[in-house]
């Protein structure tokens, strides 16, 4: 058998038609077509939808106003909620920066003591008079006086007695008369000037202050927010001190206001004076309605108290040093605050 090889010498192939389609019937070919572009193109996208809405517009105008408007606040809103996020992850990164060591990391639980009023008088001698505190006309009746002590004392003796409490004397500015000297200072002072009550060695070092609390809600919560500041993480149980009138007020709604566990709050009361103790009742009466009402003070009365009680326009930085809690702060319903929060399961 012979095996031929089709070297350069070879003839060329021989194309019989040309390339293309050929048409039989006419014998000519065909030229190739051209396939379609299929290349994304914006412009005319655009222009053919801005052709749609016109059309809309010009026979539809309220549909296609209400439409608009709908996509608006569904921007808005979807803005403003990463925007939240956003400043809540921005201040906790500048929390984790500027506070990598808190000064008081071993203590869990919180004492608060809720302070009623200023300590005015220019010596510590007189700590129990009436003179020497700037007073309310409600509050001007014998023995007042002691019983700020009484608060004062008995803060300082549970904080003595339990070696992971952190004490926090908790009030603001709030008394124009009495110049800008703030509740918590005042009772700090006076604690200060009675040698801690013979614990100063257990406590002085772990008793710090609030001072910006306007009333007794913001006792609480800007007392747990403090804590978070110092100690770096919320507090496992929370003793408060006030008058034991005011029970209800604190172990109930304020607490319930921040969904605190009941097993893991505690209450100590110490009582009013006894010629104040009637008129005292009826108040507490009026003023534990109101926040079952508006249990987190932001509307109505309890929002004209509390401005009236900022008589030199403190700026507030909670909740800048516990933005795990930002939510919390600027909710404002009767409901319960619905959002997640570090100590509720």
């Amino acid at each position: 058998m012979n095996i031929h090889s089709y070297g350069s010498g070879s003839p060329k192939s021989f194309l019989a038609y040309p390339r293309g389609d050929f048409d039989l019937e006419s014998g000519s070919a065909k030229k190739a077509r051209k396939p379609k572009s299929s290349s994304f193109q914006p412009i005319k996208m655009l222009k053919s939808l801005g052709t749609r809405i016109q059309y809309y517009y010009k026979h539809h105008p309220l549909f296609v106003f209400l439409i608009s408007l709908l996509f608006g606040l569904t921007v808005v809103i979807i803005l403003s909620v990463y925007e939240s996020r956003f400043r809540a992850m921005s201040n906790y990164r500048k929390l984790s920066v500027g506070y990598s060591d808190y000064p008081f990391t071993k203590l869990q639980n919180l004492v608060m003591v809720a302070g009623h009023s200023v300590y005015t008088s220019s010596s510590c001698g007189k700590v129990d008079k009436e003179d020497s505190w700037f007073l309310e006309s409600y509050q001007r009746h014998p023995g007042q006086a002691a019983t700020f002590l009484a608060h004062i004392k008995e803060g300082v003796e549970i904080a003595a007695k339990d070696d992971g409490a952190l004490l926090l004397f908790s009030g603001g500015e709030t008394r124009k008369d009495a110049g800008p000297r703030s509740e918590a200072q005042s009772y700090w002072a006076v604690a200060e000037s009675e040698g801690w009550f013979g614990k100063k060695e257990a406590v002085r070092w772990k008793a710090l202050t609030e001072e910006y609390a306007r009333d007794s809600f913001e006792n609480l919560l800007f007392s747990v927010c403090r804590f978070r500041e110092l100690t770096g993480s919320y507090p496992q149980n929370i003793t408060v001190v006030s008058y034991d009138f005011k029970e209800e007020r604190f172990a109930y709604l304020h607490r319930s206001a921040i969904r605190f566990p009941e097993s893991r709050f505690f209450y100590s009361g110490t009582p009013a004076s006894l010629t104040s103790k009637e008129a005292a009742m009826k108040g507490e009466a009026l003023v534990r309605a109101q926040f079952q009402d508006d249990p987190y003070g932001c509307a109505g009365s309890l929002r004209r108290k509390k401005l009236g009680r900022d008589p030199f326009h403190r700026t507030i930085p909670y909740p800048n040093g516990c933005p795990e809690i930002e939510g919390l702060f600027n909710y404002c319903a009767v409901a319960p605050y619905p959002g997640s929060l570090p100590w509720a399961s």
